[in-house]
């Protein structure tokens, strides 16, 4: 199932919902195989080495659940121009998502774009990816391959 505006207002309804207007904070909403929206936060914390990304609540619980994320948005509320922003998935983020592949879309900003954003396949946005490296025949490594 594809990116859409609907996954994006999924996770600034988490937004508000977690932080209201004024605050600054952050929201991610992934995309199920199943059509299934799931939604989480980053953990914040006095010791900045404990905090998570946005993503990852979003991101395990999927892969507790054992179905496939194929789409994946992540907000942030900057404050100080009074806007929200589209992250692309930072580095680790990128390798929670290749567990499901290549064609898993995130959003990233686009300000041509309806809405600021536009999905962009994992592939797309790590087209080295280095784990295919270690494949026979150098595609995306499986699931399998991900989880040993």
């Amino acid at each position: 199932m594809a990116l859409d505006q609907a996954l994006v207002d999924a996770a600034r309804d988490q937004l508000d919902r977690r932080w209201p207007a004024g605050e600054d904070g952050g929201a991610a909403a992934v995309r199920l195989a199943d059509g299934r929206v799931l939604t989480s936060v980053g953990l914040d914390n006095l010791n900045m080495s404990v905090t998570l990304c946005h993503e990852t609540g979003a991101l395990i619980q999927a892969y507790t659940l054992d179905v496939a994320v194929t789409a994946t948005v992540c907000l942030c509320r900057d404050r100080e121009r009074g806007r929200v922003l589209v992250l692309p998935p930072c580095g680790i983020c990128q390798e929670r998502l290749a567990l499901w592949g290549p064609e898993v879309e995130a959003a990233v900003p686009d300000g041509t774009a309806p809405g600021g954003w536009r999905a962009v396949t994992l592939a797309g946005l790590n087209p080295h990816y280095w784990g295919t490296a270690f494949t026979a025949d150098g595609t995306w490594p499986t699931q399998a391959a991900h989880s040993s």
